[in-house]
């Protein structure tokens, strides 16, 4: 899959030592393109209120477009 840069993003798989989980909501703010490897992206991903909570550079298979069916979930962040 190929995301266009702003898009909403989802994430697919946890990353726990990044503070990221599954279905965390993201924006994708720039694109990585190296020969012969995946197409990375640098997500910002956000709270409820907006502010940036992480910034991770993650390979497309990690993410998937948002879509009319999503609804924002809530997780406790200690």
């Amino acid at each position: 899959m190929n995301y266009k840069l702003y898009s909403d993003v989802i994430l697919l798989c946890n990353l726990p030592e990044e503070g990221l989980y599954a279905d965390d909501i993201g924006t994708v703010v720039k694109q990585h393109h190296l020969e012969g490897l995946e197409t990375g992206y640098r997500v910002e991903l956000f709270d409820l209120l907006g502010n940036i909570v992480a910034v991770a550079t993650l390979p497309g298979t990690y993410l998937r477009s948002s879509t009319r069916a999503d609804k924002p979930t809530v997780s406790l962040v200690n």
